[in-house]
């Protein structure tokens, strides 16, 4: 008799697609002239904007601790990918800008992605892969307002 393998819970599941995700992404951005980046520079570079972002959005965005953020955008300029300008709205604040190396990776980055959603749509079929995405956006939400639900595991 064989005993089946238990399923996998969502914690191991979405922890194999991110790091699947992630190999394909930075091995393909290495290839495309951006060998220094590495996935916790995501945190950052994910959520950038051409015109800058505050280190404070920059963490409320990506859920990483400030002092995470802070390190990783010191990393960042230290590669140049990023530069730190005061905030014309508020000269004491720092924008984070991206560079022109920034601005190419972010585009190669989000190209990169969009390859593989199209192939995973392709693979799954479109409607199932409208489906999953949805249910994943909506796992992901609810699961981020665990600590107002109350519904906690004892």
């Amino acid at each position: 008799m064989t005993a089946t393998a238990p399923k996998p819970d969502l914690g191991a599941l979405t922890g194999q697609l991110m790091r699947a995700l992630q190999e394909e992404l930075f091995e393909t951005l290495g290839e495309q002239g951006h060998p220094d980046v590495r996935p916790r520079h995501g945190s950052v570079l994910a959520f950038l904007e051409p015109e800058g972002v505050r280190s404070t959005d920059l963490s409320a965005r990506s859920g990483q601790h400030k002092q995470v953020i802070g390190t990783i955008v010191d990393e960042l300029v230290s590669l140049g990918y990023v530069r730190r300008e005061p905030d014309p709205a508020d000269r004491r604040a720092k924008l984070i800008v991206p560079t022109e190396h920034g601005l190419d990776e972010i585009a190669k980055a989000r190209a990169i992605l969009a390859t593989i959603e199209q192939r995973l749509e392709h693979t799954l079929g479109e409607q199932r892969f409208a489906t999953f995405r949805e249910a994943f956006q909506e796992v992901t939400h609810l699961q981020r307002g665990w600590r107002q639900t109350g519904n906690r595991p004892a």
